[in-house]
């Protein structure tokens, strides 16, 4: 055994790629080093612009995900690895999970939509894709409200943030719409200062904007009366069922009643 080739070898080798690895070992340290100080700024300036935490922190796990990545790539590639077939796999499996995860990422799209430019927030008295409800929660990928009949209704973030949204909190208070029949045997006047009486008397009523009864619709038999009670959002269920109960006990109180239906009969 010649150990003075084998000694040369090593020396040479040393010398051919020490070099290599050594810078590629300082790009690989300094490069962790920039891609977390990349991260905390990115971080605080998320939190600055007060940006949803699950959003900040997806949008900080991609970031230093794709950056780490480049890193290796371009390590790898100072080692002398050919790296064209990593990028060919890389680019094969974002291909196959696109596809794979098409309607989930249309609905996380949604989701960063939803948080970004905040439409509604949690808590907000919102109807959209035909429920109607509060915002418990809002997710990347999903959106949970709550009905007037406590029930979780879990929306995909995709079509609600390409549909209508109407948001009832937007503007701070939420208007309560609801109908009474009454007949043409008592004067608009006296039943609409019952009904603004009732309005007047509950506590989770707005005194601004000022509530309103008005005529919707005349017909032979009586008239139709559309109450506009407003309160804040989180009282509008309230509100919506105490106020009809109320008017609707204050109305036979005083005598007012509504319409008699017509029967129609047939002499063969």
């Amino acid at each position: 055994m010649d150990f003075t080739k084998i000694s040369e070898s090593i020396v040479n080798g040393i010398l051919t790629f020490g070099p290599k690895v050594l810078a590629a070992l300082l790009v690989f340290f300094i490069g962790n080093f920039v891609i977390n100080k990349v991260a905390a700024v990115t971080g605080k300036a998320l939190k600055k612009k007060e940006t949803d935490p699950t959003l900040s922190g997806f949008v900080l796990s991609l970031i230093t995900a794709l950056l780490k990545v480049l890193l290796f790539v371009s390590v790898a590639s100072m080692l002398g690895v050919a790296t064209t077939s990593f990028v060919a796999v890389i680019g094969a499996m974002s291909l196959a999970v696109g596809m794979a995860l098409q309607g989930s990422l249309g609905n996380f799209a949604g989701g960063a939509l939803i948080l970004l430019f905040r439409p509604f927030k949690v808590g907000d008295l919102i109807e959209a894709q035909g429920n109607v409800g509060h915002v418990k929660e809002i997710s990347l990928f999903t959106t949970h409200i709550v009905t007037g009949t406590n029930r979780l209704v879990i929306i995909p973030n995709g079509p609600l943030s390409n549909g209508n949204i109407i948001n009832h909190s937007a503007l701070g208070s939420v208007r309560v719409d609801f109908d009474i029949h009454i007949s043409n045997s008592f004067a608009i006047e006296e039943t609409r200062a019952v009904v603004m009486e009732v309005l007047n008397n509950h506590p989770s009523v707005l005194k601004t904007p000022k509530a309103s009864v008005n005529v919707k619709q005349l017909n032979d038999a009586g008239y139709v009366m559309v109450v506009n009670p407003y309160c804040l959002p989180g009282d509008y269920w309230k509100v919506f069922f105490e106020t009809q109960e109320q008017t609707r006990i204050a109305l036979t109180k005083a005598g007012i009643g509504s319409p008699v239906p017509t029967q129609i009969q047939i002499h063969g």
